[in-house]
């Protein structure tokens, strides 16, 4: 395996919304001290200069920790902090483009939500794809409703880049996903959400035997 692939189980997906009072760096170094060692830092709604200066915090908190960061959509953020790559969306440039602008060494997670779109992610140098919703969640209810566990099975069949779920991933249900061959998990509200943070995180590890 190429040496820039991913080398984490749990892929944590920010959302300050749901960090809510307590502050989203705070739920972020809570998660790493639990045992992520794998952040998208995905605050859409950023300007590039609020975006910069929070990436450049939260890279400070993955440093300390190991962990990678990954920032949403933003190349050239991602590239200002010296983060470990860019991840990409519907929206984001293509991902040949996005491997031009960070180049060999940094990753390149892309959002998928069919078999097909996995596979054109694979074609044009993904590292790693990111597919859901594969359960309900509400967070992503606006891609459609949930995949299912055989349409993820199709996709960890048909492609060889590491593949992350997505959508409604629980504690409970992290077996199931692992149980058909995906890299590990991708998530959102069960650990920004989470009271706990750290306590969820390392649930979640456990259950994913990591």
């Amino acid at each position: 395996m190429p040496p820039h692939r991913p080398l984490f189980d749990l892929y944590l997906v920010t959302d300050r919304r749901l960090a809510g009072a307590r502050g989203l760096l705070w739920v972020i170094e809570e998660a790493l001290e639990g045992g992520a060692r794998g952040i998208q830092l995905r605050e859409k709604d950023m300007s590039g200069r609020e975006l910069y200066y929070l990436a450049e915090k939260v890279k400070a908190l993955c440093a300390r920790w190991q962990a990678r960061l990954l920032v949403n959509d933003r190349a050239d953020v991602a590239l200002a902090v010296d983060a470990d790559g860019v991840h990409l969306g519907g929206h984001s440039m293509p991902a040949r483009v996005a491997r031009e602008l960070i180049g060999a060494k940094r990753l390149i997670g892309v959002s998928v939500h069919s078999l097909d779109e996995a596979c054109r992610a694979e074609e044009a140098g993904a590292d790693f794809v990111v597919f859901g919703p594969v359960y309900f969640t509400p967070s992503k209810a606006a891609y459609g409703a949930p995949q299912g566990l055989d349409a993820l099975k199709k996709v960890v069949e048909k492609v060889s880049v590491p593949v992350y779920p997505i959508g409604g991933i629980q504690a409970q249900n992290i077996a199931e996903t692992k149980k058909i061959g995906s890299r590990g998990i991708a998530l959102i509200s069960a650990i920004m959400a989470s009271p706990t943070p750290r306590s969820a995180t390392k649930e979640i590890l456990k259950a994913l035997g990591a």
